[in-house]
This record gives C-alpha cells, structure tokens and sequence, in this order.
C-alpha cells in the first residue's frame, strides 16, 4: 500500500523554494524558513506568489512529487511533473475504452450512483445526528429522490448523457437540501444554491477552494497508477480539464469536502470575517482561513475508514489512490467492473 505522504502547502506571498540535495527549502526574504526532505512529500502546492527554481522542479520530477501552482484564491494554473510513468498499454486501454459508448456509460453509472449514495449518507447522517431537528423532514424526502434516482440509473441501456442529466438533477435535490445542515452562524453561512466560477457566498466559497484541492490530489493518484488525468468517461474532454480525476472526484465529494466544509462552520473553526467579496462579487477566503482549512484538510486525510471493496482500514487520504488503482485493475481487465467508493 502507498504510504500517505504529506502535502506542503505554500501560503506566505513572496515565498521562493530551492534544492538543497534531497531537501526542499522554503525561504521568504532570503531567509530559510523551512527544510523538509523530499522523500517525506507527496506533492507540492503553491498559492499564489510562490516562485520555485528549476532544479527543485527536476528534483520533484525525479521523485514523483506532483507540484501545482493554484492562484491564491485557490484556481489552479498549471502542474509540474516528471516523465509520464505508467505502461504504455493501460492507457492505450484507456483511450479506448473512453471511445466506446457503452463502456463509458456502464463506468458513469457506477459513480453517479456512488457519489448519489454517498450523498444520501450526508443528509441522512444529518438527521440522526439531530433527531429532534425540524428539516429532517424534508432531508428524508431530498434522500428518497435520491434513491428514485439511482433506480433509474440501474437501466443499463441508458446513455452517458442520460446519465448526466439524471447527476445534474440529483445534484439540484442535494444541494437544494444542503442549507438545512449548516447550524452555525446561519445569517453568515447559507447556501441557497451551488455558484462555483466566481463563489458567491461564504459557503460555495469553502466548498471550491476544498473541491479544487480535492481534484490536485485525484490527479497525482491516477498519475501515480499510469492513468492520464484528462481522459474520462462521465466528464466531456475539454482541453485543460482533468476528466478522469473529476469523474473518480465525483464518489468522495460529499465524504471528504462536504463534511469537512459542514465541520468547520458548524464547530465555528471558520468565522465570517474571514471571507471578504472582491469587487467583482467573488467571495475568497483571507489567508488565516485559508491555513485553518487547509489544516483541517491535511488531518482529514489522517482518519481512518473501512474501505467497502477491499474491506480493511485505510486512511482517508489513500482513498483516491486507492480508487485509481482499483480502476488501472479494472481498465487491465484484472476486475469485471470498477468498484466505485461507497460511503457506509
């Protein structure tokens, strides 16, 4: 199994980062401030400012360490990385299989139904957790649709675009029902409805900047089993898009950044005034909320979950590489279907 290494996550404008052998620095006004081995990262992400020198790119190419520059309110710009790994003919596989019609459709299937699974979890978690709460009411009800839902999706003849119009609709009952599990400082943190490019409330806000890292980490891991990134199955191609890390993004949404999200404004981690609205009506994150989430984030990955398919305890952050492999298996025809995350 692959060790779960951590991320550096780079804030502090100005920052500049250097080789030093096997070690990477990170010096702010040509002062040192910090030195972390290479063998103890996964990747590297820089926000905004942050400037590194071509001999760390070599080195983190090298070690297989994926290192990504994202603006500093969280939108990524570019990645660097070393030679493509992988055997050749897994992503030939690959090329093919999202050529065919009806292998796309049979893998969309099984992620839509997982992530409307995994969302279903959410809400009904939600009203155990307060069973005396008023909206629980209409939480069962937005989880039933969801199962209307999925019962549709076990037609095997639908198309992929069918698939993702029955995904858009259920992701309208989801989100329509989100607002009902914020409970803390409600006048501040709401959320009437998902608006993503900009954010327009305090909660889409959160919800981006969590989601964009998500993918960053999705991204290393099929890079990590050979897969390319960009070519999906549920998700169009689209020049620059990662396809295949936003369709295996798809099953961990409401696991791994809903919840977290939910977390942290209901346990006021994250206050209000860290968030500001720039003149173009886009909510950002200041960068203490910024270092608060990505904190929460990193221990995130460090809770352990019994994994459906495999069936043994793993740590949140192998989930994705974990779910890369299992779809390199089954793209090599080691398995008969892929087996998508399910949240139990």
């Amino acid at each position: 199994m692959k060790q779960l290494l951590n991320t550096l996550f780079v804030t502090t404008q100005g920052s500049y980062l250097a080789k030093e052998g096997d070690t990477v620095l990170v010096r702010i006004e040509n002062e040192t401030k910090l030195r972390v081995p290479i063998h103890t990262l996964g990747s590297i992400v820089c926000f905004g400012q942050v400037s590194c020198s071509p001999f760390l790119m070599g080195l983190c190419g090298e070690r297989n360490v994926t290192l990504s520059f994202l603006t500093e309110n969280g939108k990524f710009l570019a990645r660097v990385h070393g030679p493509v790994c992988g055997n050749v003919l897994l992503r030939r596989e690959q090329y093919r299989i999202a050529d065919n019609p009806k292998a796309c459709a049979d893998i969309s299937r099984s992620i839509v139904i997982a992530k409307m699974a995994n969302c279903r979890v959410a809400l009904l978690r939600a009203t155990r957790d307060r069973p005396d709460d008023p909206n629980n009411e209409q939480l069962e009800r937005a989880g039933q649709c969801l199962v209307n839902f999925i019962d549709e999706l076990k037609n095997r003849n639908i198309s992929t675009e069918m698939i993702r119009g029955i995904e858009g609709n259920a992701a309208n009952v989801y989100f329509g029902a989100f607002d009902h599990l914020i409970t803390a400082n409600k006048n501040e943190f709401f959320f009437r409805q998902r608006s993503r490019r900009p954010p327009l409330d305090k909660m889409n806000a959160l919800l981006s900047f969590l989601y964009t890292i998500l993918v960053h980490d999705v991204e290393s891991a099929l890079e990590g089993v050979g897969l390319d990134p960009a070519v999906g199955f549920l998700h169009v191609d689209r020049p620059g898009r990662p396809g295949l890390a936003l369709d295996i993004m798809e099953e961990f949404r409401p696991y791994l950044v809903d919840r977290l999200a939910l977390s942290l404004i209901n346990r006021q981690q994250v206050k209000p005034d860290g968030f500001k609205v720039s003149e173009t009506g886009a909510v950002i994150m200041d960068d203490d909320t910024r270092k608060i989430v990505l904190v929460a984030w990193q221990k995130r990955k460090q809770e352990e979950i019994t994994h459906p398919f495999l069936d043994e305890k793993v740590q949140a952050g192998l989930l994705p590489h974990i779910q890369a492999m299992l779809m390199a298996r089954f793209l090599r025809g080691d398995l008969d279907g892929y087996p998508p995350f399910l949240w139990r």
